[in-house]
């Protein structure tokens, strides 16, 4: 019933009753009928308000909504319909604007679950393929992955090459290049060629199964924050409930109780910070931010740590040309122009960043024939009469072995990701990727301080080592590397249990339960997609990390806006019951006193939609 009535017809059925009942009153022949419609809408309306406020205390929560039910209550004692009708529309409205304000339903675990593989291919006997349900999946199952479907389980290649696209599991953009006796991971993609897999786990058991179990056990463990207008409620409450005992012990008068109960109906904190939490989520979306509920806005103003994934968050996300190291007589232009022009037959990641950095500096590429792509390894195509073969040293020393010895003399103690280019079995020379760090990183992570973050930190998927290079680069010291996903979640719950109220940035579905553990999950949506923006409590639309702070921002202003509402609207009503217990105010009178403190709390709470 309750669940019914709460909103948004509760305000509106309570509106209603007033209003006829007001109608009715001016109305000669109707006049009779105003009080038992009072009363009927009162019933109606206040009754589901205090069996929700009992069961909470049953529950042993002090809310806001206390003092508010018990004026209802003590107006349908004392037979004061029109003042308990006042007080259920404040409540139950105040109710409905808060829900406007934290309504969210994400749908992160299902969108998981059904990017899952709900079939496998299994070999039952040498050519024979059987598709089953990824449930019957045993260990020790010889699994066929074709090109373009995920890995079902972990396991290890028994044959076939390819490359796995893993930034679901790594956050990492690059694909990884795998062959037979490699471990794979659940929750990757086949790039390429056809794989044949032995099941190391049961796919429930595997890691992408755990990551969705990951997001769900944190999604649903997650505590909710205690609202700020609960927390004056521990105060007010005994407040009001004292005055009220003196007022009766002082003139035995009901009424009066009824009255002082009327004009502390703490409205105040019940609207205030609704109205300034919807103002600051509109102010947040015209700046391309969404803040998906109130709690989070609510929590962005205390937040004391940032946690940053590095790929596609600090980063770009996309690897570009850093280095251009030819080797013999060509310049760097000619070595780039030879190696695009055969990645143009090529349909890896690096070949189209390689034919990108061509472009950009404006070479004119000739026409490659005879391409051969070695999928995870690279490529090798004729060009202008010659044969180019671009990609790993592997590759190298099958296809141009006079090459390698130059090629490694060159690249001496250079690491990291690197296509090597050999010309009619001749060296011609080495291409470094990389990826760049977003041009702004530094700087915000340098501004975080003034926003009251005491602690940096960057958990990232990647290797420790490379991690630690865009620390440096953006500022950041506590940087740790090779993380899985259920890794960033330990840390994250560590840090909380250490007292932190903690903010995570991510981008991609890696970072989905990391997001969804910390107090407030931030996801970059021109990255990640769906899955983690679903997991996050606020979304930059625009692919920019300048939102942060302008999130944190808004949220500090936000809460600064509702608490002086709240100082003046509760100071207000105290008065107003000092009045009231002297027997000066009305129940009726001191319901509409009342509604005037509530206007001027929303007048000043919007304040929050523009910031002032």
């Amino acid at each position: 019933m309750t669940s019914r009535w709460s909103v948004p017809v509760l305000p509106a059925a309570a509106l209603g009753f007033l209003l006829v009942g007001l109608a009715a009153r001016f109305i000669p022949d109707l006049a009779a009928w105003s009080l038992p419609v009072w009363t009927l809408g009162l019933w109606l309306t206040g009754g589901p308000l205090i069996l929700r406020t009992l069961r909470g205390v049953w529950r042993g929560q002090l809310a806001a909504d206390l003092v508010a039910s018990l004026a209802i209550l003590v107006a349908i004692i004392l037979r004061e319909p029109a003042a308990g009708l006042l007080v259920a529309l404040m409540q139950s409205g105040g109710e409905e604007l808060e829900r406007r304000a934290e309504r969210r339903a994400s749908r992160a675990v299902r969108e998981l679950e059904d990017a899952a593989p709900q079939v496998v291919h299994r070999l039952s006997a040498p050519g024979s393929v059987i598709d089953v349900a990824v449930a019957e999946v045993e260990i020790g199952d010889r699994l066929l992955v074709r090109p373009g479907e995920m890995l079902p389980c972990d396991g290890v290649v028994l044959d076939g090459e390819s490359e796995l696209d893993t930034a679901r599991i790594t956050g990492e953009p690059m694909p990884v290049a795998v062959a037979a006796g490699d471990r794979v991971q659940s929750g990757a993609i086949n790039r390429h060629g056809a794989l044949t897999i032995e099941a190391s786990a049961r796919p429930g058991e595997s890691l992408y199964a755990r990551i969705v179990e990951l997001v769900r056990t944190a999604q649903a463990s997650k505590a909710p924050l205690q609202r700020i207008a609960d927390r004056w409620a521990v105060w007010f409450t005994p407040l009001t409930v004292a005055v009220c005992a003196v007022a009766w012990a002082v003139s035995g008068d009901p009424v009066r109780v009824l009255a002082v109960l009327v004009v502390a109906t703490p409205c105040p904190l019940i609207l205030a910070t609704p109205v300034a939490i919807i103002g600051g989520i509109n102010r947040a979306a015209r700046q391309h931010i969404v803040i998906r509920h109130g709690g989070a806005l609510e929590a962005l103003a205390s937040i004391d740590t940032v946690v940053f994934d590095k790929t596609g968050t600090l980063t770009i996300g996309q690897p570009e040309v850093t280095g251009l190291d030819p080797v013999g007589d060509l310049t760097a232009d000619q070595l780039l122009r030879l190696a695009a022009a055969v990645e143009q037959g090529s349909g890896h990641s690096l070949a189209r960043t390689t034919v990108a950095a061509a472009t950009r500096r404006g070479l004119k590429l000739p026409v490659v024939s005879q391409v051969v792509e070695a999928p995870g390894r690279g490529v090798r195509g004729e060009v202008e009469g010659r044969v180019v073969v671009v990609g790993t040293l592997s590759l190298l020393r099958e296809q141009a072995p006079g090459a390698v010895a130059a090629l490694e003399l060159a690249q001496g103690s250079q690491r990291g990701l690197q296509a090597f280019v050999a010309e009619d079995g001749r060296a011609a020379g080495i291409i470094s990727y990389a990826d760049r760090v977003r041009p702004n990183a530094a700087e915000i992570v340098a501004g975080l301080p003034a926003l009251g973050v005491r602690r940096i930190l960057m958990l990232s998927g990647d290797q420790s080592a490379n991690a630690a290079t865009i620390g440096r680069e953006v500022g950041i010291a506590e940087v740790s590397g090779d993380l899985l996903p259920e890794e960033k979640v330990s840390r994250i719950q560590a840090l909380l249990q250490a007292g932190r109220t903690v903010l995570m940035v991510g981008d991609g579905t890696n970072d989905a339960p990391a997001l969804s553990t910390a107090q407030v999950g931030v996801a970059l949506a021109g990255h990640g997609g769906g899955i983690a923006a679903e997991s996050a409590d606020v979304v930059l639309l625009e692919d920019d990390l300048r939102g942060i702070p302008a999130a944190l921002a808004i949220g500090r202003d936000t809460m600064r806006i509702a608490r002086q509402s709240l100082g003046v609207g509760l100071g207000l009503s105290a008065i107003a019951m000092a009045v009231a217990a002297m027997g000066h105010i009305p129940p009726t009178t001191g319901a509409l006193l009342q509604e005037g403190v509530d206007i001027a709390v929303i007048l000043n709470a919007l304040r929050a939609t523009r910031g002032a």
